[in-house]
């Protein structure tokens, strides 16, 4: 197997997960005079390990947590399967590889006691997992019509009869990444994640070396768009976003992200098709995620929503 492949093998396990990084709430199970990762470094904490609380660990113990623990060793396996270019993007990003390594190890201590097996931790086994998790999940044909009529932008006008089932697959994919994500919740309060803080501390300057979270740590709002060569609906937004990168310059950040060169970045926002368009506020916090073609009125309606213009 190419190098390269390799790579995208562990994107694929690691980012299986990934649909949790924005969006797991923190912990209240530490006592109020331990710091968290949320706590402490709130401008890095995204995922799973914002719960996590920062403690002395021994020299090469990253985490520890109920049943698993992960030491340094972790990246070095991962590492050692791509080259030297991946490696690059690959160390910049070792606080979200341990993330979904310890969400990872979660799911996995879920899924025994399910009675799925997750050894080797591949794609297939987590999809049985997911489908057991949300085997329960539907949506109606009025939700459907409903997205139809509020969406005619990025469905392109075509008769809901051609496109329902279309949009049903879109509803019912976000529908179970919602009911996961509740799972999971449940699963990461009773964790007791504790986190290696001097490995912690020297991470959070290296983590946050890249355009978006430059952008975030301005001190202004931030508009991102994750786009991609050759996607249509990403060529039709360019001069929306150009028009109003020049409008509200010195104002508003306003970010291309090209996906192919970022994909770790991209999975930390679960980007999984393009165009997504993601607002922080002026303190670098994520207020909403959107996927798809944005007319400018709807861009300018969520900067009104977060009191920006």
């Amino acid at each position: 197997m190419m190098k390269q492949e390799r790579f995208k093998r562990i994107i694929t396990v690691l980012g299986f997960t990934a649909i949790l990084w924005m969006t797991l709430p923190p912990s209240g199970a530490f006592s109020k005079a331990a710091r968290t990762m949320s706590e402490a470094y709130p401008e890095v904490s995204e995922g799973i390990l914002k719960s996590a609380q920062l403690e002395k660990l021994d020299k090469g113990l990253l985490l520890k947590a109920d049943g698993f623990e992960v030491k340094n060793s972790f990246f070095e396996e991962a590492f050692g399967k791509v080259d030297p270019e991946v490696q690059k993007e690959l160390d910049k990003s070792r606080l979200f590889l341990l993330d979904q390594k310890a969400l990872e190890e979660l799911i996995k201590q879920d899924a025994k006691s399910m009675g799925i097996a997750m050894e080797p931790p591949d794609e297939q086994n987590f999809r049985t997992y997911f489908d057991r998790v949300t085997k329960n999940v539907t949506v109606t044909e009025e939700a459907v019509k409903s997205f139809y009529d509020e969406n005619q932008e990025m469905v392109g006008e075509m008769p809901f009869d051609q496109v329902k089932e279309s949009i049903r697959g879109f509803m019912l994919q976000k529908r179970q990444q919602e009911a996961l994500q509740a799972h999971i919740d449940s699963l990461a309060e009773k964790a007791h994640m504790r986190i290696n803080e001097d490995w912690v501390k020297k991470q959070v300057a290296i983590a946050g070396d890249n355009p978006l979270d430059r952008a975030r740590r301005s001190g202004k709002p931030t508009l991102v768009q994750f786009s991609a060569t050759g996607c249509a609906p990403c060529e039709m937004m360019k001069p929306i976003i150009e028009k109003l990168k020049k409008k509200y310059d010195g104002t508003i950040n306003i970010v291309y992200i090209p996906v192919a060169e970022n994909q770790i970045l991209a999975s930390r926002f679960n980007v999984r098709a393009v165009p997504v368009q993601v607002f922080f506020d002026k303190k670098g916090k994520q207020i909403h995620q959107h996927m798809g073609f944005m007319a400018e009125a709807d861009i300018l309606d969520q900067f009104k929503k977060m009191g920006v213009i």
